[in-house]
């Protein structure tokens, strides 16, 4: 017999359907499953209905373990699809990105913008991002505002940062289900990092934006199939209210920009993730391409984007006669 969380044994999603049969991923093909039977299932299945609130989205802990429930209401009676996370927040290197892209990323702990993570549902967005929050709070310390809904990393708490400083990290949830008045409440509170886990509202993408300009630094996640897509995705969504157009919204995007990544996760027992990635030089004073193309609203940024990619490679800096990670 097995146990939910069989340490021997680590499953990011499991089933559970109507008639509680409990599938998790059989790691042998690449959507295949499988059948378990775990020996605390009767506990667990008691959590998640007695933390269900109404909502079909939401989290549990159970044995140290985040899980992000969808409790759904399918033909035959009531399936749980839950994505376990890891215990505690990867360390940024433990991922798998190429060690030239994870000390760009943490050396942008001292600038200002947005970072957005864009791919498929299931990609590890949300991961890499608490994992480059992490960084940040080790690194420089600092205060740090997240707002999530469900909750799925541990990130709250205290952080002794290398510096001898301290960092701070709050997880909320969004005020009545308002993403754009928990993000207006956030930004009063003068923190250092936000991170919203997902951009999925027009008031979502709008305050981001707006706060990418105003001295903050934002982490968020969108649905992307590429860095192009999440450009487009975030535009469209902070204009689809009508309170911001297309047009200000990629100049808001191009002044505040300071990273756009795009991630899929390759594999079947072991999955590493493949990335594509653009980068705004994070001297906002200094000519940017990027910046530039953004501004005038045609995303034709292949050829930044393999340019970008080559150099890095190389081992060469993004940006000519700029050190971007101090």
């Amino acid at each position: 017999m097995t146990r939910i969380n069989d340490e021997n044994e680590f499953y990011s999603d499991i089933y559970i359907t109507p008639d509680k049969l409990v599938f998790v991923p059989d790691k042998r093909t690449e959507s295949g499953l499988k059948q378990i039977e775990p020996e605390d299932f009767d506990t667990f299945y008691d959590l998640l209905e007695r933390s269900f609130k109404g909502k079909s989205s939401y989290s549990v802990v159970y044995e140290g373990y985040f899980f992000r429930v969808e409790r759904t209401m399918s033909m035959y009676g009531v399936m749980f699809c839950m994505r376990k996370m890891p215990k505690r927040v990867p360390d940024l290197k433990s991922l798998g990105y190429p060690p030239a892209l994870i000390q760009y990323l943490s050396g942008l702990g001292h600038a200002s913008g947005l970072i957005l993570l864009g791919g498929a549902t299931g990609s590890g967005k949300t991961t890499t991002i608490s994992s480059l929050l992490r960084e940040f709070l080790i690194r420089n310390g600092g205060f740090a505002y997240t707002i999530e809904d469900p909750f799925e990393m541990p990130l709250d708490g205290e952080y002794k940062a290398v510096n001898g400083s301290i960092g701070c990290c709050k997880q909320t949830q969004p005020i009545n289900d308002d993403w754009g008045a928990s993000l207006r409440s956030a930004l009063r509170s003068r923190p250092r990092y936000i991170m919203v886990g997902e951009i999925r509202t027009p008031a979502t993408a709008s305050q981001c934006l707006r706060a990418a300009t105003s001295g903050h630094l934002v982490l968020s996640t969108i649905h992307a199939n590429n860095v192009a897509d999440a450009i487009d995705a975030i535009v469209k969504h902070a204009s689809a209210a009508g309170e911001m157009s297309e047009e200000l919204a990629f100049d808001l995007l191009s002044r505040g920009i300071l990273g756009v990544i795009h991630q899929q996760l390759v594999g079947t027992a072991q999955k590493r993730p493949v990335v594509q990635f653009l980068f705004a030089n994070p001297i906002t004073t200094m000519g940017d391409q990027a910046r530039n193309i953004i501004k005038t609203g045609k995303i034709n940024l292949s050829t930044t984007i393999e340019m970008q990619m080559t150099r890095m490679a190389q081992g060469r800096p993004l940006f000519d006669n700029v050190d971007a990670t101090k």
